[in-house]
């Protein structure tokens, strides 16, 4: 069992968990994620490693509560334990040694993007993130990321930072030229939008890909995605691979596989839990 130390609202359905797993949080690197399940017959979910500290054991996992399996796992509190974390899984990030890189994160990807900026101002090179939601509550890690760069922040209505997208950031960047490398995660057409803008400019674009995933091995296929033509995995090729060379269509296709049986765990979740909020309400 792994207990779950602190749990922090970061948004209306983002939730940041710190977990102890101390041999995971020792040897952990950028761009590499953990499968954990809530309890034994629960389902299991990857989850990259939004930030570790190795000296107290600790790894941070920040959760978007999406489906059946999201919403128990965010209501997990501290003092309780998550039944299984599997890692570190993936690929570590292949980081820029020398120039100018750019994070860009989109809603609950800014998390994600955390660590390849820590990693990259570990090895000294200056780093500028961009970061959005669709409003100031939906935005998260700008004070975490703010300690290694600069960082800008959109929203898509304009309550907080600049109005628009995070690629109106990123063009403008872009424009001013010095832009090395740029890092993406978000939703599927935030990340293609990306991977068009910086094509032309012939920047190198790494995205982390949230394909469907159950074993975490490359033994179950559900993770399959087509880069450059050839197919990948992105359990344990990615889930970093080169924008310019995704087939974002058939992502966002595979994606809505099990969207019918997820949208009917969630309908069966809220009914059994009526009856206790009624219970409660009447109390």
């Amino acid at each position: 069992m792994y207990p779950v130390l602190a749990a922090t609202a970061l948004s209306p359905n983002v939730t940041r968990l710190v977990v102890e797993a101390p041999r995971i949080a020792q040897v952990r690197q950028p761009g590499q994620f953990v499968i954990v399940r809530r309890g034994p017959d629960a389902e299991r979910i990857p989850l990259t490693i939004a930030d570790a500290d190795a000296e107290a054991g600790t790894i941070t996992l920040v959760i978007q509560a999406v489906g059946k399996s999201t919403m128990d796992l965010v209501e997990v509190a501290p003092g309780d334990s998550i039944a299984d974390v599997v890692g570190p899984l993936g690929s570590p990030t292949e980081l820029l040694t020398t120039g100018h890189a750019v994070c860009v994160g989109g809603g609950v990807g800014t998390a994600v993007v955390h660590p390849i900026a820590q990693g990259l101002a570990a090895l000294g090179v200056p780093v500028t993130s961009v970061i959005g939601g669709r409003s100031r509550e939906w935005v998260i890690f700008e004070e975490e990321l703010r300690r290694y760069g600069p960082v800008l922040v959109c929203t898509d209505d304009g309550s907080y930072g600049r109005h628009g997208f995070v690629t109106d950031a990123l063009r403008d960047l872009l424009d001013e030229g010095g832009v090395d490398h740029v890092y993406a995660v978000g939703p599927v057409p935030m990340m293609k939008a990306v991977s068009a803008l910086t094509l032309p400019y012939k920047v190198p674009t790494l995205v982390s890909l949230n394909a469907i995933m159950v074993d975490g091995t490359g033994m179950c296929g559900g993770c399959r995605v087509s880069i450059g033509g050839v197919s990948k995995y992105a359990c344990v090729d990615g889930p970093e691979f080169d924008a310019h060379q995704v087939d974002f269509g058939l992502l966002a296709d595979r994606l809505t596989t099990y969207r019918d049986f997820e949208q009917a765990a969630v309908a069966r979740r809220t009914a059994c839990l009526l009856p206790a909020l009624a219970e409660a309400a009447a109390r």
